[in-house]
């Protein structure tokens, strides 16, 4: 019996068909009328539908996610880095001023000067020199602006410190010219490192409120994304129940729940961050910078204070520069909020400076009647109502103040970190499962065409 013969194919295929003719049977199967044809059947329309979906549910969750991660590890690397570079900054530049004018005082003070003021002046010289190359330095690269700044208040302190053992040593013995080696180091002080120590705090704390700006608002672009894949599943939904009267594809409802969920979750959590953010910055970074900015003006007033009587200056030069400075210092305490953190200290530092300036008075009273030792006593004096009880009870009231808006600044900020907690891995979790139930939910409706 013969061997049945090997089935052929019916009708050309690309295996025996010429190149040409290969290609022009492709374009028959491609031809521009079949595919619009395809398109506008129902099939291509719930993929389309589908497709749309899917895409917009990726996009969103991944969108929502990478902001989440950027806001998280922005707050974290404030927390860590930027805002406790921010007061180390400051404390550097107090401990320049506290030593300057600790010299001024231990130089008017004749002879030996106190002990507690010789202590002062070292541990405040001290612990500048350690912040020029520790935490003040924080992160920054070789050659930055900050790493510059620092290297030069590092490069001039030992000439400061050197022109104040000078003045010293020439004042223990009852020469002239001390108070001269005095007035250099003091201008070496006020004129090139404090100005350095400003610039590097004022970068610091433009750096804080830098970040607190970037996320004191919810992330409308994530929000938008999230709403708008939450409209197309709904969308899919009412085109299914219009053309294929099915009232619910359990596919398409678990993803509209998973991003609902979303929407609802990244909302809360993102809007309670933004508000702890805003708080953080008007009750936080903004205070701390303007209480900051008013013991920087005392300490500055305090410095031209003790020059005055130790250059024995009638110029009036140190008197105009003491009166600016507090009336700079009026001017912050005038304008800082009445219910920020740190206001407690308002009114006792509005006493304290009152008191201060009328002691500064009797002080230039007894100097133009060339009572120079009652003038000593009233500047450097430990009597109560002399200037130094007084600047320093200040000195204290906004020290304290600083250290309340600083700990407001680092709760809200944590509060605000710690709501965006697990928005990532949620984000992306709850994306995927609305991918997949929508492919789910299509499926069977596509394999009804087959």
């Amino acid at each position: 019996m013969a061997a049945p013969a090997e089935a052929r194919p019916i009708g050309p295929t690309l295996d025996n068909l010429t190149p040409r003719a290969a290609a022009a049977l492709v374009r028959q199967h491609l031809d521009p009328a079949d595919t619009r044809e395809f398109l506008r059947s129902s099939p291509a329309k719930l993929a389309g539908v589908g497709i749309i979906a899917m895409v917009l549910c990726v996009i969103a969750g991944v969108v929502t996610a990478l902001t989440a991660a950027e806001r998280s590890a922005g707050l974290d690397e404030m927390l860590t880095e930027t805002e406790p570079f921010s007061v180390s900054a400051q404390q550097l530049y107090s401990a320049l001023s506290v030593a300057d004018a600790a010299a001024s005082t231990a130089f008017i003070s004749g002879g030996i000067e106190p002990p507690a003021v010789r202590a002062a002046y070292l541990q405040a010289l001290g612990s500048a020199a350690a912040s020029t190359t520790g935490s003040a330095a924080g992160d920054e690269p070789p050659g930055s602006p900050a790493r510059v700044e620092l290297s030069s208040i590092a490069a001039q302190l030992p000439t400061y410190a050197g022109l104040v053992e000078t003045a010293r040593a020439d004042n223990r013995i009852g020469l002239p010219v001390g108070a001269s080696y005095l007035g250099e180091a003091s201008h070496l002080m006020q004129a090139t490192v404090l100005p350095l120590a400003e610039q590097l705090y004022e970068q610091r704390s433009e750096a804080v409120e830098e970040t607190l700006n970037r996320f004191d608002q919810p992330p409308w672009l994530a929000l938008t994304l999230l709403a708008l894949s939450l409209i197309t599943l709904a969308f899919a939904q009412f085109y299914l129940l219009r053309r294929w009267r099915r009232v619910f594809n359990p596919g398409l409802v678990v993803a509209s729940l998973a991003m609902l969920i979303m929407v609802l979750w990244v909302g809360l959590a993102t809007s309670l961050a933004a508000a702890d953010t805003h708080e953080a910055l008007d009750d936080g970074a903004i205070p701390t910078d303007m209480l900051t900015s008013a013991r920087i003006y005392a300490q500055q007033a305090r410095s031209a204070e003790t020059l005055k009587l130790s250059r024995r200056d009638t110029s009036g030069q140190y008197d105009q520069a003491f009166d600016q400075k507090i009336d700079a210092l009026r001017g912050v305490l005038a304008n800082y909020p009445s219910d920020a953190s740190g206001s407690g200290i308002l009114s006792d530092a509005r006493q304290q400076i009152d008191a201060w300036v009328a002691a500064h008075n009797r002080m230039n009273d007894a100097f133009a009647r060339t009572d120079y030792s009652t003038a000593v006593a009233i500047a450097v004096g430990p009597g109560d109502d002399d200037s130094m009880a007084h600047f320093e009870a200040l000195d204290d009231d906004l020290e304290q103040g600083i250290a309340e808006t600083r700990d407001e600044l680092r709760a809200d900020t944590s509060r605000a970190a710690r709501a965006l907690q697990g928005v990532v891995p949620g984000a992306f979790g709850l994306a995927a499962i609305a991918v997949l139930c929508v492919v789910v939910g299509m499926i069977p409706r596509l394999r009804e065409y087959r």
